[in-house]
């Protein structure tokens, strides 16, 4: 009956580790966590224009819970799923503030791109646009995704300030920042001595040793009951369908979370083996398919863009591989709801390190790209280099891939010069 029930998510004990698959989980939310803090305010701007703030905890923890649960049971992978960055900064300050249009017209267009979505989805155009991105760059967006991983981690430790420039050398002597490397070497001493599941143990750890130091606020209630989240369910607005910038926004959301999803999917399953010689991945149609959908339904329950999430790589690098991680990911977020306090109460010099020792594990499929074949490794190396200076997955990928047209292009015609000669 267990076995029976494990291999809804994916898992086989003859092939997997029940106890491998739960802490690749726990730690992948540990990382993801922090969304629940920054969602709410982020939209905060949006309060005076009758955006209910309130109930945006409890959408964001809930769109977290169904979109992960999706990629569960759908998919059958460990990716965790919320509302993306990105594109939340595209609904907050381009749609609604820079552009002025109400938060329910931004609602609107996340609902219809991700019915566009999942039509991509389910017909051809999937394949295409997959197909589309030769192996080489399909290695070197994972590669990519590291840099862009570690950065994300270092930014969180509050060592590197705006873009990529380090703080003077002062704020290394911080506590933040000292618990930050502590972690670093504590984690690369547990997998130097192939301690399993050695990555969170190094979060716990180090948010203990935060509390003596005052990184880590010890929460005064751990216990809380989630704001409702009527006020924000199903607030669709569909006057403006007709309007040429509804349209715009939707194809602008549709673009961006496309190409996220695809970068992230690939990127994390090339380095864990799982995609073939011939560059496709497994179940990619699932995959992206339970993306799609958990955009709807976050758009029904008042949430931005659902996507999967980048952080998903540490849950990869403790060794998940089957949905139960995802499902696990989804309990705790489920937990998170009542005992919001005690998780927002692990500090960024906890997690920033898992983002680092995530991103090395990334990069390791670099080797993997022919570097000798300037066809191929110059647009590597520049989707590789963009992905973290633009803080921007999409950028890397479009960059990449138009560099990879122009130089086959080139290479052709140059080679056809040769061969009339």
């Amino acid at each position: 009956m267990k076995d029976k029930l494990l291999s809804l998510v994916g898992f086989s004990s003859q092939r997997d580790d029940l106890r491998t698959e739960i802490i690749s989980g726990i730690t992948t939310f540990f990382t993801m966590v922090y969304i629940l803090a920054l969602l709410p305010a982020m939209f905060a701007p949006l309060g005076p224009k009758g955006f209910p703030v309130e109930s945006m905890f409890t959408a964001t923890a809930l769109s977290a819970i169904v979109g992960t649960l999706l990629m569960a049971f759908v998919a059958k992978r460990p990716f965790g799923l919320a509302p993306g960055l990105t594109l939340n900064v595209f609904f907050i300050e381009t749609v609604c503030i820079s552009l002025g249009y109400p938060w329910q017209f931004a609602l609107t267009a996340v609902l219809i791109e991700g019915i566009l979505f999942i039509l991509i989805c389910i017909s051809s155009l999937r394949r295409i646009i997959f197909e589309m991105v030769p192996t080489s760059l399909k290695y070197a967006i994972a590669a990519g995704i590291g840099f862009f991983v570690a950065m994300i981690g270092f930014k969180n430790s509050g060592i590197l300030a705006n873009g990529t420039i380090f703080n003077h050398l002062d704020t290394l002597a911080t506590p933040s920042s000292l618990l930050f490397l502590l972690g670093l070497i504590l984690t690369g001493t547990f997998f130097i001595m192939r301690f399993r599941g050695s990555l969170l143990p190094s979060i716990i750890i180090i948010t203990f040793i935060g509390i003596p130091f005052g990184v880590t606020q010890i929460p005064d209630n751990i216990f809380c009951l989630p704001p409702s989240p009527a006020p924000l369910f199903c607030r669709f607005s569909f006057d403006f369908i007709f309007w040429p910038d509804f349209w715009v926004c939707v194809l602008t959301m549709l673009f961006f979370d496309v190409f996220d999803s695809l970068g992230t999917v690939v990127g994390v399953m090339a380095c864990s083996g799982i995609i073939r010689k011939d560059g496709r991945i497994p179940h990619l149609r699932r995959i992206m398919l339970s993306d799609a959908i958990a955009t709807v339904t976050g758009a029904c329950l008042g949430c931005s863009t659902v996507t999967t999430y980048v952080e998903s790589a540490t849950g990869f690098a403790e060794g998940g591989r089957t949905g139960l991680s995802a499902f696990v990911v989804a309990i705790c977020f489920v937990i998170s709801l009542f005992l919001a306090p005690l998780f927002l109460a692990i500090p960024n010099a906890a997690t920033a390190p898992i983002m680092v020792i995530a991103g090395l594990y990334l990069f390791g499929i670099v080797r993997h790209i022919n570097l000798d074949d300037i066809k191929e490794s110059f647009p590597a190396f520049l989707t590789i280099l963009l992905m973290p200076i633009t803080g921007s997955i999409t950028d890397g990928i479009i960059l990449g891939l138009f560099t990879y047209i122009i130089l086959s292009f080139i290479s052709s015609w140059i080679n056809k010069k040769k061969d009339l000669i």
